[in-house]
């Protein structure tokens, strides 16, 4: 495929934007969306930008019965001069086919879905917001759309991406939240779907973060499948101590997701000098680091925040409080990097923002 093959076919009814610091997540879509199908014997075809519009799928299609589905999410961002800059869009476009493999769903090709989606931007430059905190969010997935209800995989699917404003994920700030250390209910098990960004992982956890949420908790602390002893992420985030003076976060073992933000971290310490240990980290092993007044700071990471800071977990009974919940340093000086990356304030030395034209 090439950009040659691109169909645009422009919205003639335009909507209106919404007010800049009024924007809920994920509720507003732009005027314009992408599309692309497969076919078995005949690949990935029809790339097209068209009016952004419901879809219309059999009642069989096999996405409503086995959920063979996989999905991104990225950000675009305009800086103060008015540019639009991506933020590493194609290590997301590399995770979306690692998930498309775990799911038995046909690779995209990375480097054409990347061009069709900086054409989709360039359309709907201007629902690009400009207030503090604010960007537009994007979201690309994949669907299973045979009618079949055979178990397999389909031999049909549909790719497309959706765009959506947003406001600040932090509308109070940046504040550190309150996590409940989950001992019943299991996010993933190596060997599994944990890896892949794909729906099942999210829905299985609703149940979790709602009781967490009666308890007085922000979110939920998931520990590994097996023997509910290790740590793995945080809510749909990964996860990052500092431990008397070391920087550590669970190891990627099958269960967890490789993020991008979690990734970017890494890389952006090791170039001030800061390594951090990927490892086996048991919830035991943290408590007792707490004790002994070791645990200098934890925060969660990802796409929508960035940087999520966590001021107090609470396990069996026993509350930790991290920092007197206050935000550290540490964590504080990622969050003004990546985000002064992403929106032009910070040099980006790293080469990982795309500007789109």
């Amino acid at each position: 495929m090439t950009i040659n093959e691109l169909e645009i076919v422009q919205s003639t009814a335009k909507k209106d934007k919404p007010s800049q610091d009024q924007v809920p997540f994920g509720t507003i879509f732009t005027d314009h969306m992408f599309t692309m199908d497969y076919e078995a014997g005949k690949g990935w075809h029809e790339p097209k930008i068209v009016p952004y519009a419901p879809i219309t799928l059999d009642p069989a299609a096999m996405i409503f019965h086995y959920g063979q589905t996989v999905f991104e999410g990225l950000k675009a961002y305009r800086t103060e001069e008015g540019r639009v800059l991506l933020f590493r869009p194609e290590k997301n476009f590399e995770r979306l086919n690692l998930s498309s493999e775990r799911l038995s769903i046909p690779p995209i090709d990375e480097k054409a879905v990347l061009e069709y989606l900086t054409k989709l931007i360039e359309l709907e430059k201007d629902w690009v917001p400009s207030t503090a905190g604010t960007s537009l969010y994007i979201r690309p997935f994949i669907i299973s759309t045979e009618a079949n209800l055979a178990v397999g995989p389909s031999r049909t699917y549909k790719f497309m991406v959706i765009l959506s404003p947003v406001g600040s994920y932090f509308t109070g700030g940046l504040k550190p939240v309150t996590i409940h250390v989950e001992d019943q209910f299991t996010r993933a098990v190596k060997g599994g779907t944990g890896m892949a960004k794909t729906a099942g992982n999210y829905s299985s956890g609703y149940q979790a973060q709602a009781n967490a949420k009666k308890l007085g908790n922000a979110d939920v602390l998931w520990l590994d499948g097996v023997e509910k002893k290790y740590i793995e992420e945080v809510g749909s985030m990964n996860i990052f101590f500092k431990i008397n003076g070391e920087v550590v976060t669970p190891a990627l073992n099958g269960s967890i997701l490789k993020g991008i933000t979690r990734m970017s971290i890494i890389e952006l310490l090791s170039t001030w000098g800061i390594s951090v240990t990927e490892k086996k980290i048991s919830i035991d092993e943290l408590y007792q680091a707490f004790q002994d007044g070791l645990i200098e700071e934890v925060f969660g990471t990802g796409t929508a925040a960035v940087i999520s800071p966590v001021g107090e977990l609470n396990w069996q009974g026993k509350k930790m409080v991290i920092n007197n919940h206050e935000i550290g340093e540490l964590s504080q000086k990622l969050y003004d990097t990546i985000t002064g990356i992403q929106t032009g304030k910070v040099e980006d030395t790293l080469g990982w923002t795309v500007e789109v034209k």
